[in-house]
């Protein structure tokens, strides 16, 4: 179980509190590279931010309304204020490190209205070395009402030096937030056009800047949109209507807003900044969160073989896959479907829940029991798919059916939405899941926000344009895998449906439902595995796409969570090579765009010795089969200089253990 927080607060010596308008209040990061100054006209609270002494973020207007009393700032007055310092440390189940150390400046500046309601809040203000962060919290008061009604939160990133963005414009609030990102300058960008998180910015001279958000608990998703060539934040409004963003009983907090800022973008991929501002683990016994690889038959198109007579979802299919996953140690099957056609009573169509959908209940001929029971005996856990709006009107009595048979996790797909309603029905899934030991995968989700350290038992989240689109369009190329990386990795875990065997060139491509094609060369796929945070990372092909074929050995090793993170090198929108540590073994992973390229690195992030590297790498270019590749072994150390080699839209895998450790 996660330990408890130490936290230490530490009175600053640089801020005299006392009640002032005019004035500003700075607060910087520990290591005092990032400064956050918070000022009041009288009018309107303004931000500023600077990393090393360049201005990152001009007078930035903090722009949040409601239905009772209309927009906050009304001749504003900032009164006392106590800084402090935090150190936290915190162990993580999931995500890019199992142990957490965490130090920031805090300050909590009480803001009132002198004239009108008289209304009162708070702005938190968190300064990490790698981020700022900043939150409403709105204290019970008797001149306002117990439920508020939040209307509009616009709070304006006035960047500077026209950045590099790179974003992915959604038309609307109802999104399943797949789609591909464009990079453009912030000048360039779309008005008036919602813009999902995280966003990433590249300044000239090296800076960069993510911004996303963490914490978000009854409350609204937050996007981007340029408004008046400026960004702004947009709440995504509640159900069948367009005013009203959040109701809310006070007290209430917003979620945190957030800017990772460093002079390093791979250091965005080391960064636990979302996870430190989440609440500490709510779940007391955390042994039964058990991580690990899945099948998805889905995928493949629920591919048997042909000496299998007994097409359709049922035990002798079903445990074909299981006997795969025990004899190659993938520790989950996961029951979908076939044809089509949900493995639980549904009398609706085309996955869409009809009136009488029930998942506890599995369509006749498929004994669920049995299946569970016959796959724990192989050491081999069940996973189930649910629809969403079968899932939720029934949850208590299908979590106890689950339980009951022994399943241990699902995925739960086609939210689509981020509104209040919906960031509350999904914690609610995540906490009645855990009172039932079952693991969450959502699908058609938002991003994360951090609340993995809340609840482990949430795995991963979709929320990207992945190889699951592979079955019917040619969208998800090597670039688009790249920008992922740069982007909606940010916030966290990232369900990709991991492992086709079938790599082809763009030319090569081909469109099948059954069996589908992958772009980019089998060491590209390879190196997803260690490129993404994936807590149940896929290895969703049919079984005979993988055995007796190279690099499938790489898929049964590879963990699926991790003790330390290094970025080794980066560049966004062109490639990433980055090395995940499991106790005393290395893994790296490393992919490119459409382009080839050459990384030369030693890895200084080893401890003094000598050690192994397998190495998987992509073949020369004269050979037109994306699926061959290379495999070597080689007696490395820390000052040992390794050349990646990557192909056209390639990728390099490399497993590292100590020589006393040989394999």
């Amino acid at each position: 179980m996660p330990t408890p927080c130490r936290i230490i607060c530490i009175l600053c010596l640089f801020f005299c509190s006392r009640a002032f308008a005019g004035k500003i209040v700075t607060v910087s990061s520990p290591d005092a590279r990032i400064i956050f100054s918070l000022s009041t006209d009288g009018d309107g609270l303004y931000y500023r931010v600077t990393y090393k002494s360049v201005l990152m973020v001009d007078r930035s207007r903090l722009n949040i309304s409601f239905k009772e009393g209309g927009p906050f700032g009304n001749s504003l007055i900032i009164s006392s204020a106590k800084p402090e310092k935090i150190i936290e440390d915190y162990d993580l189940l999931i995500g890019k490190t199992s142990k957490v150390h965490s130090e920031s400046n805090r300050i909590i500046v009480p803001v009132a209205e002198q004239t009108g309601t008289r209304r009162q809040m708070n702005i938190e203000v968190r300064v990490f070395n790698d981020g700022v962060a900043f939150r409403y919290t709105i204290p019970a008061q008797k001149k306002w009402a117990e439920m508020i009604n939040i209307t509009d939160e616009a709070d304006s990133f006035n960047l500077t030096q026209n950045p590099v963005a790179t974003v992915m414009y959604r038309v609307n609030y109802t999104t399943s937030h797949e789609g591909l990102y464009s990079r453009t300058s912030l000048r360039d960008l779309k008005a008036d056009t919602l813009m999902d998180m995280p966003a990433l910015f590249e300044f000239p001279g090296g800076n960069y800047m993510a911004i996303t958000e963490a914490n978000l608990h009854d409350y609204a998703g937050m996007y981007l949109m340029k408004h008046n060539n400026v960004l702004e934040s947009r709440l995504s409004p509640l159900p069948h209507q367009t005013e009203i963003k959040v109701k809310a009983a006070l007290p209430h907090n917003s979620p945190w807003r957030v800017m990772m800022i460093s002079d390093r973008a791979g250091a965005f991929l080391e960064s636990n900044i979302l996870t430190n501002l989440n609440e500490p683990c709510k779940i007391k016994d955390v042994s039964w969160i058990k991580p690990g690889k899945t099948t998805f038959p889905w995928w493949n198109g629920d591919v048997v073989p042909d000496t299998i007579n007994a097409p359709g979802n049922n035990y002798v299919t079903n445990m074909y896959y299981v006997d795969f996953c025990a004899k190659y140690g993938l520790e989950y099957h996961s029951v979908v479907e076939y044809g089509l056609h949900e493995w639980y009573v549904n009398d609706g169509a085309g996955f869409q829940p009809g009136p009488n959908a029930d998942p506890s209940k599995a369509v006749p001929g498929l004994d669920m029991q049995q299946i569970c029971d016959s796959a724990a005996k192989k050491g081999v856990g069940i996973r189930v798919w649910v629809h969403f709006y079968a899932l939720y009107p029934k949850l208590d009595e299908t979590f106890a059916q689950y339980e009951k048979w022994g399943i241990k996790g699902l995925m739960c797909d086609f939210m689509d939405r981020d509104d209040q309603e919906m960031v509350n029905m999904q914690e609610e899934i995540l906490q009645k899941a855990a009172q039932h030991h079952l693991h969450i995968q959502f699908h058609g989700a938002y991003k994360p926000t951090g609340e993995s350290r809340t609840w482990p038992n949430e795995f991963t989240r979709e929320g990207t344009l992945n190889y699951e689109n592979d079955k019917w369009s040619d969208w998800v190329t090597p670039d688009a895998d790249v920008n992922v990386a740069f982007t909606r990795l940010l916030a966290g875990s990232t369900d990709y449906h991991l492992g086709g065997f079938r790599a082809a060139s763009p030319q090569q491509f081909k469109i099948h439902y059954t069996r589908p094609y992958v772009m980019g060369t089998r060491c590209h796929m390879l190196a997803m595995y260690v490129v993404l945070e994936n807590a149940i990372g896929m290895a969703c092909d049919d079984p005979e796409a993988y055995i007796n074929q190279p690099g499938f050995e790489f898929i049964q090793k590879v963990p699926t969570t991790w003790d330390e993170t290094r970025v080794i090198d980066a560049k966004p929108g062109e490639y990433l090579a980055i090395a995940r540590r499991k106790g005393n073994e290395w893994y790296i992973g490393a992919i490119t765009n459409h382009a080839s390229r050459t990384i030369s690195k030693s890895f200084d992030f080893l401890s003094e010795g000598n050690y192994t590297a397998d190495i998987w790498s992509d073949v020369p270019a004269s050979d037109p089969n994306l699926n061959h590749l290379v495999k070597v072994v080689k007696n490395i150390n820390k000052q040992t200089l390794v050349t990646m080699v990557l192909a056209e839209g390639g990728g390099q895998v490399i497993h590292i253990y100590a020589d006393s450790e040989k394999k």
